[in-house]
């Protein structure tokens, strides 16, 4: 049977992960080369720059509620960034070694009804991929044009709230400025957009591995009378281990990403219906602050979504191994797969940092937190 290759549907993100100096060539980690410059570069220019002036702004406006909001609400998402690059560059070599593990003999799909169950999670994947991308992008559009649209840009206005040490009312600085502004826009919200997407294919990947495991377990001795359910049974176990540790080294790369990626949605979607209360009703502006709220929202949900479907296909595996042909199966073997159901009771739960867990439960919990932080931010604006 031909090898499947489990990184074609997401090369388009390495791709773009690539570009924005994120994913390094072959197998290994940064080098002393030209890439690793330009990774530099760009990660310093783009991503530090852009979100150290925004942050120095919020000094001049800290007396002015609706200024800081306006200032904290894009750059907290856009500050993200910076912790995602680090994690990704600091985990590196342990990311090029699960995409070379995730291709490796023990993760492959052993039929054609393997291929169909792993091609249907790899298609979920990529349906999210596209709507993601395509909701940050038009978000990113409408920063990017509605001082043009307003009309504001003759009153120098730019995209976002910023301090530089040179005049920005004045041409051509503030031309520079504008397009230096929706550059580095366009290039955290790829770096974003794409870090987030590989961490939900790595959660995809391991609940494709558990509908492979499951029907492996389902079918130890049904397709080959003649086969020995020992050592399926065996080669059962041994995939579940390595499936175990693919998650754990997975887990530990976004552990912190996951961590305050849930905190500064909570706090970007409610600043986001602020927003949306103190602009004029359905302006540019308006339109450009919802779009932005949904594509936060969509953002967190892509984690918690893969994380809740890791977690619903793991709790699979045990009723997958009483539902295999065990009836007449050796003593040995029945007292294996008791053991084996046993360890398998506790399902695959991600997590950040151990504190709480990728599930729609959570996510739920998440826009509840964000309803209760609008409301006293409405509370406190409308009491000054």
């Amino acid at each position: 049977m031909e090898k499947f290759d489990w990184t074609v549907t997401i090369r388009p993100n390495m791709f773009i992960l690539k570009l924005v100096g994120l994913w390094p060539e072959g197998n290994e980690s940064y080098k002393f080369n030209l890439y690793t410059f330009y990774a530099i570069f760009c990660i310093t220019i783009f991503v530090y720059g852009h979100n150290f002036t925004q942050a120095l702004n919020i000094l001049f406006v800290i007396n002015d509620l609706e200024a800081v909001i306006g200032t904290i609400y894009i750059s907290l998402t856009l500050s993200l960034a910076v912790i995602k690059t680090y994690y990704i560059i600091r985990n590196m070599k342990t990311l090029k070694q699960l995409m070379i593990i995730i291709n490796s003999d023990i993760f492959q799909p052993k039929s054609e009804k393997q291929k169909k169950l792993v091609k249907s999670n790899l298609s979920e994947w990529k349906r999210f991929y596209v709507i993601f991308m395509t909701n940050c992008w038009n978000a990113v559009l409408l920063f990017s044009t509605f001082p043009i649209l307003d009309k504001s840009v003759k009153e120098y206005r730019l995209p976002f709230m910023a301090w530089y040490p040179y005049n920005t009312k004045v041409s051509p600085s503030y031309e520079i400025t504008y397009v230096y502004q929706c550059i580095s826009l366009l290039f955290i919200a790829t770096t974003n957009i794409n870090i987030d997407t590989l961490i939900a294919a790595l959660n995809m990947y391991i609940g494709a591995q558990c509908d492979i495991l499951c029907d492996d377990l389902q079918n130890l001795q049904n397709d080959d009378p003649s086969s020995d359910i020992d050592e399926g049974l065996m080669k059962c176990i041994t995939h579940h281990k390595k499936i175990m540790k693919f998650t754990s080294d997975s887990n530990k790369f976004f552990n912190w990403i996951v961590f305050v990626q849930f905190f500064a949605s909570a706090v970007s979607i409610a600043l986001s219906l602020f927003q949306l209360t103190v602009v004029t009703p359905f302006s540019n502006e308006f339109y450009t602050y919802a779009m932005y709220g949904v594509a936060v929202i969509v953002e967190i949900f892509i984690y918690c979504w893969f994380g809740n479907e890791v977690e619903l296909k793991s709790k699979k595996i045990p009723y997958a191994i009483f539902e295999s042909d065990w009836t007449d199966a050796s003593l040995t073997v029945k007292k294996k797969m008791v053991f084996f159901t046993m360890k398998c009771q506790t399902p695959i739960k991600l997590s950040a940092l151990n504190l709480f867990y990728l599930s729609i439960e959570n996510f739920i919990t998440i826009l509840r937190t964000s309803w209760s932080y609008f409301a006293v931010l409405r509370q406190v604006n409308s009491g000054k």
